[in-house]
């Protein structure tokens, strides 16, 4: 294919055509796989060569080990893993960057508009979402395919330019001056697979040399490290663990193969110079993986040591159970409710601040939400880990105490995923929109809202205390709930049927919040009617 544009505006054309088809497909291929990573790395913690092909399945997924890290880093400042635990996913993420590199090194880049099209035509076709997300990572791919036929036919200005020439001479002659080029080119474009590929295009059009195209890949695989890096800026020490982690690991390995780049290139030196480029990258990334996978418990604890958990971050964790004694059942299950309780103040704070979402937009406080969500979470399954555990230990089994204890901690839980999942984006969905409820319609929410508190605030001391009484006076307020809600449905309805503007944009947001507001009472009420029974 020949354009007659100038070779400069080619090239940067084939750049920017590669960097949109990765987000193209990268964007597809996320939505084929929205699987829950964090409970997967859970199961998976301390089995590091099942870690690694998650590292490698989420690279390909996400087109970007960068990306992969990056989430990774988000996980650690979230507190929901350690380093420890993904260690293998970084070394598995590098793996996986050489798939595509491989893919766009075979001779398929004069298909690249033919495929697109193609794909582009069974995006528009279908309505099914699969087709559509399966026709729009294809489409990636065909735009990362002509991207790299634009670059070769744009590095055709290196040969026509004397400085050019001059300055690619003089990074033959300094191989760390060409590494730093890839990897600040890298870093800028958030993709080693680009840098890669721009590097494939230089080297078809005979600009640089195999052994010169060495420290491309070796900048291009530490370049990637800095979007990670950027990430865990303004996180905690876990999520700057994880990113530091994958840069040093990409360091010490582009420095090891870097005093064997001469007799590495020759041995996989051929007559395609593109293909010897994708295998230089796919074979350096797992001899490093084989080199450092017996060190990945020990490279855990170096980054560990050299940065150490702040006095300023203290660590979240249970107060009141300990798994490992149990001293005897009433004191056990006596500290099971006290963190049972603890866990309940998180919840009910939750609730007390998920009314002020809808006042504003304001990220710091959805943050707030958020942290408070993951820190129930960890307590659900620590105090069921302790319970069940005891379980196991005493002579009686599973008592019906702790099925009780269980049940409200499931409980306590859910109510705190229905103000993250459900309020939480509610809320941000009506800021996003500028709407407002009306006066009426925002009197009366804010008016559920603290009977709904009331209610979660009473059943933890009915709880506490094991109060009959105390427990028929919340399930009276239980139905007053009820009843309040529905009353509320029906005059926002009413409020529809005069075609009052502001009841007509926020419909969905005020019924569905009214309806959250009500499970939340439910979910706190399910542990009352026992203690009617005594």
């Amino acid at each position: 294919m020949v354009l007659s544009h100038p070779s400069l505006v080619i090239l940067l054309a084939g750049v920017a055509v590669m960097m949109f088809g990765m987000s193209i497909a990268s964007d597809s291929l996320q939505k084929l796989a929205a699987n829950p990573v964090r409970d997967l790395l859970g199961r998976m913690a301390n089995r590091h060569y099942l870690t690694i092909l998650v590292g490698v399945v989420l690279t390909i997924l996400l087109q970007s080990s960068g990306a992969v890290t990056s989430m990774l880093v988000g996980l650690g400042s979230a507190g929901v893993i350690t380093l420890s635990e993904v260690m293998g996913v970084i070394i598995g993420s590098a793996i996986g960057t050489t798939f595509t590199v491989q893919l766009i090194s075979f001779n398929v880049a004069q298909y690249g508009l033919g495929i697109f099209t193609l794909a582009f035509v069974g995006y528009f076709a279908s309505k099914k979402r699969t087709v559509r997300n399966v026709s729009g990572a294809i489409m990636g791919f065909g735009l990362i395919f002509f991207g790299i036929e634009l670059i070769g036919q744009g590095t055709k200005i290196f040969l026509e330019l004397d400085f050019m020439v001059k300055g690619f001479t003089y990074l033959s002659h300094y191989p760390i001056a060409a590494f730093l080029v890839a990897t600040t080119f890298s870093a800028f474009v958030h993709s080693s697979a680009v840098t890669i590929g721009f590097a494939m295009g230089l080297a078809s059009s005979g600009v640089i040399s195999l052994y010169d195209a060495l420290f491309w890949v070796y900048g291009a695989n530490v370049g990637t490290t800095f979007t990670a890096l950027l990430a865990a800026v303004g996180g905690n020490h876990v999520g700057k663990q994880v990113a530091w982690a994958h840069f040093f690991y990409k360091i010490i390995s582009v420095a090891i193969f870097s005093l064997i780049s001469e007799p590495f290139s020759r041995w996989v030196a051929s007559a395609n110079v593109t293909r010897d480029i994708a295998n230089v990258h796919t074979v350096y990334n797992i001899f490093a993986a084989i080199a450092f996978y017996p060190f990945i418990g020990l490279g855990a604890k170096v980054i560990e040591k050299l940065m150490p958990r702040p006095d300023s971050e203290r660590e979240f964790k249970v107060q009141f159970i300990d798994r490992a004694t149990y001293q005897s059942a009433t004191l056990a299950l006596g500290y099971a409710k006290r963190e049972l309780l603890r866990m309940g103040d998180m919840v009910v704070e939750m609730i007390r601040s998920s009314i002020q979402l809808y006042e504003g937009d304001d990220p710091e406080l959805v943050d707030k939400i958020r942290a408070m969500d993951t820190r129930v979470d960890m307590l659900h399954k620590e105090i069921n880990m302790f319970l069940l555990d005891y379980a196991n230990e005493s002579e009686v089994g599973v008592d019906k105490k702790v099925i009780q204890m269980i049940s409200f901690g499931s409980d306590l839980e859910s109510a705190a995923d229905v103000v993250d999942n459900n309020i939480v984006e509610l809320a941000q969905k009506m800021n996003a929109l500028k709407l407002t409820f009306s006066t009426v319609g925002w009197k009366e929410i804010q008016e559920l809202h603290a009977k709904v508190l009331k209610v979660a605030e009473l059943s933890l001391s009915c709880f506490q205390m094991e109060d009959a009484s105390l427990a028929d006076e919340v399930i009276e307020l239980k139905r007053q709930v009820r009843m309040a809600e529905r009353q509320m449905r029906e005059s926002h309805i009413d409020r529809l049927g005069r075609g009052l503007k502001e009841s007509i944009n926020t419909s969905s947001v005020h019924l569905d919040t009214l309806g959250d507001y009500r499970r939340i009472v439910g979910l706190f009420s399910n542990h009352l009617y026992r203690y009617r029974e005594k």
